[in-house]
């Protein structure tokens, strides 16, 4: 299991604790919702999960071992803005290879065309530029995911698209999912349990839960 043990969090030693006191576990292939109000934390709690971050109290495990300190990290992060995440100067081509390279029915799957390839970055729109990022972490390699606010910022359809062909991979992998968003209806329909960091645990495995895209 992926497991935060106790996990206290701040920016400054004068400043109010991020996350404080906080514990979850993931299982392998089940789909863990975060979710609250900014300002909660969410996203510094996926940066310790993932490696990112080091806690300054408490201990982040993945099989009862630490992340390891370098090489390929079995936990990924997938940020909400792709341009943040990848090399500018790189061609997309390059990008994809620096994880494990996915295959061309990946590819395909997530709709990255083979002309984009030889392209930079900035060439590509905010959508295509996300399915490239999370294509690149799909891979044998990576036993847990941590989404954050994945596709908050694209239209429907692309949004569509890229849950469905995450969730075909992370079912036919047995990955680990957490998935951060204050969109309680999609949380509703993509997750197994619920934890909510401004009110304490949700219910889980009710029958909304259970209906929609799983």
């Amino acid at each position: 299991m992926l497991k935060g043990n106790h996990l206290w969090f701040r920016y400054g030693k004068q400043l109010p604790w991020v996350v404080e006191e906080r514990s979850l576990a993931v299982a392998p292939g089940e789909i863990l919702g975060l979710m609250a109000p900014s300002g909660y934390g969410k996203t510094t709690l996926g940066k310790l999960l993932s490696g990112y971050l080091p806690p300054i109290r408490g201990t982040v495990s993945v099989n009862g071992r630490s992340l390891p300190p370098k090489g390929y990290c079995p936990v990924q992060l997938v940020f909400q803005n792709p341009e943040l995440t990848v090399n500018p100067r790189w061609r997309i081509r390059q990008i994809l290879q620096e994880g494990r390279p996915p295959n061309p029915d990946q590819l395909a799957a997530f709709g990255i065309h083979p002309g984009w390839l030889n392209r930079y970055p900035h060439e590509l729109s905010g959508g295509e530029l996300q399915r490239v990022a999370i294509a690149r972490i799909l891979n044998p390699a990576t036993q847990y995911l941590i989404a954050d606010e994945m596709t908050a910022m694209l239209d429907a359809n692309t949004q569509a698209l890229i849950w469905q062909t995450v969730l075909a991979f992370v079912r036919q992998q047995q990955i680990g999912m957490v998935v951060i968003s204050h969109d309680l209806p999609l949380l509703k329909r993509l997750c197994d349990h619920i934890l909510n960091l401004d009110n304490d645990a949700m219910p889980a495995n009710t029958a909304a839960f259970s209906s929609g895209v799983r």
